[in-house]
């Protein structure tokens, strides 16, 4: 996550012209997101990780999920905790990740214990949601320190943790994971990122203590937490769904087990390229991008550096964390967008077809606002449903020596939104935007979700060491939008992969339904469309991992629609 490059004194000059801290105007009265996280009830959940950061461990986690696991039709939410050395050497209690039941009227209700999905004492990292025996009921896949989990859902509110008999528990450092039918057979496989190798027994001090390691245990010149550059990585791992509730893992033959060993942060499954099969894109920290494309015969090619997505526009490796895919410009192809550490930017790739992605990261307003901010969950999504995707970011430090210095930094961070003026032109609207992003912390995971069926999208973050931030969306209400909650027969009952196109007059907007992405997180699977001022929705084409078309006309905005791959619109 260290840079090893040289900060010029331009580079901290502009660090303090963009302070974290800076005044801008009053917020307006149309954009305005609420901080709901105590009147909810979500802040009763406490993250509990590695307060004194002594240790890598104690930095990564955790991520955040949206489900609806006991089908009501609105969305539920699950937060990981984490731990740290002395809790995974059980000398205290481990912590429980929490699972909250949507009320209906913008409060939660703690039902971890009833459903039996507290956690396995691990650390824990990250979730992704799936509905992976096809059953038509979501189910929950946790990533640990350690072995991971897979909860089936019963189907009568509680959980039954499988893992083990299904193959995934992969007792590595597992960070994020990510389910996609990449071979076309109906059911979901699963791909899940691997960290770092490193012994719970023998970690790095601070400062390295004289190792070889001495090299990455220091910023700015304090010693702070070792690694991950000098630290072994872990590899990663994919496991084919067999259609019977188990899996096996095909990493080595598919070509796509991390042989190099980099530092896996987030994987996603993504149809980059148009030619109708899932490829694998992973954030890699502080090393070079995977991008493999699918080759359709259960291979895959790394296409990172031919693609443009493995480093910057500069060449440099960066510490990417977090994974957002969205058609921001409207012309029917998935661009990228990454967090990364602070003292560099995000990254914003566009895609230009053909395979080949170009960086726009400064063209586009992502470069100078984004060098204070150290960059976790992202994601691209309508929050003001004007018919362009907008981008939400999640930032906090990982060393608390920052707040030392006067560096144009800080531990504790706000988060960024970017709106998309139409254009290819992001503008950075954070404190324009109501109380919910004044608020800072050392933030992690973050997930988008329309958790009060009002029609706008509303945003959850993890935060490290602290209590969750929810944030209620009021900004989009002045237009008009469409939500279809998508359903697979032929294809993966949770229809991943399924590809979105609606058009109104000459405009095609494009969505995907995904599992993972963000950092460690899972957004709300129903498909979201920003509408403007339009009053009707001349087609919708729908495409299924299958290969079935389905097509809508004619329809009416404001609604949410369930779609069936066979049956259509259900009543």
């Amino acid at each position: 996550m260290k840079k090893d490059f040289a900060i010029s004194l331009l580079i901290v000059c502009l660090l303090a012209a963009v302070s974290i801290g800076q005044k801008v105007q009053e917020p307006t009265p149309s954009i305005a997101f609420s901080d709901i996280s105590e009147s909810s009830g979500v802040s009763s959940f406490q993250h509990v990780g590695g307060v004194k950061k002594r240790y890598i461990i104690d930095t990564t986690s955790s991520g955040v999920g949206f489900i609806d696991y006991d089908r009501d039709g609105w969305v539920d939410i699950y937060f990981v905790n984490g731990g740290d050395q002395e809790i995974l050497q059980s000398k205290k209690a481990p912590v429980k990740n929490r699972l909250f039941r949507n009320n209906h009227n913008n409060t939660f209700t703690d039902v971890t214990e009833k459903a039996g999905v507290g956690g396995n004492g691990s650390l824990g990292q990250g979730v992704s949601v799936a509905d992976f025996n096809n059953d038509g009921l979501d189910d929950i896949y946790v990533t640990n320190f350690g072995s991971n989990i897979l909860y089936k859902n019963n189907g009568d509110g509680t959980f039954t943790d499988v893992a083990a008999k299904a193959g995934v528990t992969d007792p590595r450092w597992s960070t994020g994971s990510a389910f996609g039918d990449y071979d076309g057979d109906g059911d979901l496989d699963l791909f899940v990122a691997n960290y770092v190798d490193i012994d719970i027994n023998k970690m790095p001090e601070p400062g390295g203590n004289g190792s070889i390691q001495a090299n990455y245990c220091m910023y700015r010149g304090l010693p702070v937490i070792c690694g991950p550059r000098g630290l072994k990585g872990a590899g990663d791992s994919l496991f084919k769904n067999n259609g019977d509730g188990t899996f096996t893992d095909v990493s080595k033959q598919a070509g796509v087990d991390d042989a190099k060993l980099l530092y896996g942060f987030q994987p996603s499954w993504i149809d980059y390229d148009n030619d109708g099969d899932l490829d694998i894109f992973v954030s890699n920290d502080s090393t070079g991008n995977y991008l493999y494309r699918n080759n359709g015969n259960g291979s895959f090619t790394d296409v990172s550096y031919t693609s443009g997505v493995a480093v910057n526009e500069e060449g440099r490796q960066q510490a990417c964390m977090g994974v957002a895919w969205g058609d921001f410009n409207n012309d029917g192809l998935m661009d990228l967008y990454l967090t990364n550490f602070s003292d560099d930017t995000n990254t914003l790739y566009q895609n230009d077809g053909g395979g080949n992605f170009t960086d726009i990261t400064f063209q586009s307003g992502h470069g100078q606002i984004t060098l204070p901010y150290l960059g976790w969950g992202a994601f691209f999504f309508d929050f003001d449903n004007d018919g362009d995707l907008d981008i939400f970011a999640a930032n906090g430090h990982i060393y608390p020596e920052v707040d030392k210095q006067q560096i144009g930094t800080s531990f504790k961070q706000r988060n960024l939104l970017f709106e998309n003026d139409g254009k290819g032109k992001f503008t950075e609207i954070g404190l324009k935007s109501g109380k919910g992003f004044e608020i800072k912390k050392s933030f992690r995971g973050a997930a988008y979700a329309d958790i009060d069926n009002d029609g706008d999208l509303d945003v959850v973050v993890n935060a490290m060491d602290d209590t969750p931030l929810l944030i209620r969306n009021d900004a989009g209400k002045s237009n008009n939008w469409i939500s279809l909650k998508l359903l697979g027969t032929k294809s993966n009952r949770s229809a991943i992969g399924t590809k979105v196109r609606l058009r109104i007059g000459s405009t095609w907007q494009t969505a995907v339904v995904m599992s993972g992405t963000s950092y460690l997180s899972q957004n709300d699977q129903r498909i979201h469309f920003g509408l403007g001022k339009a009053t009707k929705i001349d087609e919708v084409e729908i495409t299924w991992p299958s290969g079935t078309k389905t097509k809508l006309t004619d329809l009416k905005p404001n609604q949410f629609l369930i779609v069936d791959e066979t049956k259509g619109v259900k009543n």
